[in-house]
C-alpha cells in the first residue's frame, strides 16, 4: 500500500458518525440535517432537459480537455461575471467537480523531492486540501481564521520561512465554513508572496454565486486583472455548478488561469482518466449560459438567511456571512461537540461541530466552540430547525 495513505485523517462526517453512533434522536421531531453542505433546491428544468436531449453522447468517449463549446461557455461566463477575458483553448479546462480538481492540482504542481515541500491552507478548511497535500508527499501549514476579521484567514501570521518552502497555497473565497470574502488588498499580498517564492495559488470559488450583499464576491482572476496580472501567472481558479445550479450529482466545474499550469494539469488528468461525459458537458453548457436560475437560487438563500439569522443571533454568536450557504455560529460554553450531540439527541437537528473542520495550529483549534449550519433545505425546514435550536439553547 501507498504509505502516504496512513497520513490521512478521517473525514469530518466519518468522525461525526462515530460520535453519534450511540445516540437515539428524539422521535418526537422529524430529522432535519444542517450538517452536510449538499444543495437541496430543485435542479433547474433547463439542465434536466439538456441531459435528456443529449443522451446520444453516451456512445462516445469524451476528450479530457472537453468540447470546445463547453470551454467557450465557461470562458463566456467568466467574462460576464468578472469582466475577465480568457483564451478558452489554453486557459480553461472542464473538471468533474471542484473536489477532483482540488486534489489533482496538488499532484500536478507539488515536487516532493524538494526538502520541506509545503502546502499552505486556511484553518478551518475543506479537508480535500490537506489530503491532496499529504498524498502529494508534502506537509501542510495551517493559517487560522481571525474572529476579529470576520473569520478570514490571517495570512500575515505566516512566517517568512514557511512561505519560502511553500509550493501550493489553497485559498477559499467565499470561505467554507466562514463565508468570508477576500478583499483586493489581501489578494495583492498573496500575489506578491507568490512572485517572491514561486508557489501556485489555487483559489476555490465554488460558493461565489450565493451572496447577500449588493456587490458579488471578488474572484481571484478578477483581482489579478485589477492588479495588472493579465497572464494569471501561478494562479488557478476553480468553480463548480454544484452550488450555483443545484446539481451536485452532475459533478461539473472548470478550472481557469495560468495556461502553463493548465497544460501540465491536462497531461496529468489524461492519464488519470478524468474526462467529463458528453451528456454532462451538454447540460453544463446550458447551465453556464443561463443566469435566471442562478438569481432565483440566490433569492431562495437570501430569504432563508433573512429569517434564520435573526432567530439564531438572539441566542448564539452568529451573523450574516458575506457569501455561501453556511452560518458559522458560536455556542455558549464553547464545547461544539457536546452541543451538536445534545442538539441531535433532544431536538433531532444535525449540525457539524466546528472543531472537526479544523486542525490544532499555534496551540488552538480555530473551529472549537463553533458549529457549521448548512442552510440547504427549504425555507420552512430551515426556520423550523432554527426554532428548535433556540428552544434547545433556552432550555439548557
Amino acid at each position: 500500500m501507498n504509505p502516504l495513505l496512513a497520513r490521512l485523517h478521517p473525514y469530518p462526517f466519518e468522525r461525526l458518525r462515530a460520535l453519534t453512533r450511540e445516540i437515539t434522536p428524539n422521535p418526537a421531531f422529524k430529522p432535519i440535517g444542517l450538517g452536510i453542505g449538499e444543495p437541496k433546491h430543485a435542479t433547474p428544468e433547463l439542465i434536466k432537459r439538456a441531459l435528456s436531449e443529449n443522451l446520444q453522447g453516451l456512445a462516445s468517449y469524451p476528450a479530457t480537455a472537453g468540447e470546445p463549446a463547453l470551454r467557450e461557455a465557461c470562458a463566456a461566463w467568466v467574462q460576464r461575471r468578472y469582466g475577465v477575458t480568457l483564451d478558452a483553448a489554453s486557459q480553461v479546462l472542464p473538471v468533474n467537480g471542484s473536489r477532483e480538481a482540488l486534489f489533482a492540482l496538488a499532484q500536478t504542481v507539488i515536487d516532493p523531492t524538494k526538502p520541506g515541500a509545503t502546502v499552505v491552507c486556511p484553518n478551518p478548511f475543506y479537508q480535500i486540501y490537506e489530503g491532496a497535500a499529504l498524498l502529494a508527499g508534502a506537509q501542510t501549514a495551517f493559517v487560522n481564521s481571525d474572529p476579529a476579521r470576520n473569520f478570514a484567514a490571517d495570512w500575515a501570521s505566516v512566517p517568512a520561512a514557511v512561505w519560502a518552502r511553500t509550493q501550493l497555497l489553497y485559498v477559499c473565497s467565499p470561505g467554507n465554513p466562514t463565508g468570508a470574502v477576500m478583499p483586493l488588498a489581501e489578494w495583492k499580498m498573496l500575489f506578491e508572496l507568490s512572485d517572491r517564492h514561486g508557489f501556485v495559488i489555487t483559489s476555490d470559488e465554488c460558493y461565489s454565486e450565493i451572496y447577500f450583499r449588493d456587490e458579488p464576491p471578488l474572484g481571484s482572476l478578477e483581482a489579478a486583472q485589477q492588479l495588472g496580472r493579465k497572464d494569471f501567472r501561478n494562479l488557478v481558479a476553480l468553480t463548480s455548478l454544484s452550488k450555483r445550479s443545484n446539481v451536485p450529482g452532475m459533478r461539473s466545474g472548470f478550472v481557469a488561469g495560468d495556461a502553463v499550469i493548465l497544460k501540465q494539469f491536462l497531461l496529468y488528468r489524461t492519464y488519470h482518466g478524468s474526462a467529463m461525459s458528453p451528456v454532462v458537458q451538454s447540460a453544463s453548457i446550458a447551465a453556464w449560459n443561463d443566469e435566471v436560475h442562478v438569481v432565483d437560487n440566490r433569492n431562495l438563500y437570501r430569504a432563508k438567511f433573512a429569517q434564520v439569522t435573526p432567530l439564531l443571533s438572539s441566542v448564539m454568536d452568529v451573523a450574516l456571512p458575506d457569501a455561501g450557504f453556511y452560518l458559522w455560529a458560536g455556542v455558549a460554553g464553547g464545547d461544539d461537540v457536546a452541543f451538536a450531540l445534545d442538539l441531535l439527541a433532544q431536538y433531532n437537528v444535525a449540525v457539524l461541530p466546528g472543531s472537526l473542520l479544523a486542525r490544532e495550529s499555534g496551540g488552538i483549534n480555530p473551529g472549537a466552540g463553533r458549529v457549521r449550519l448548512a442552510l440547504v433545505a427549504g425555507v420552512d425546514e430551515c426556520v423550523e430547525a432554527a426554532q428548535r435550536i433556540v428552544s434547545f439553547i433556552q432550555s439548557r
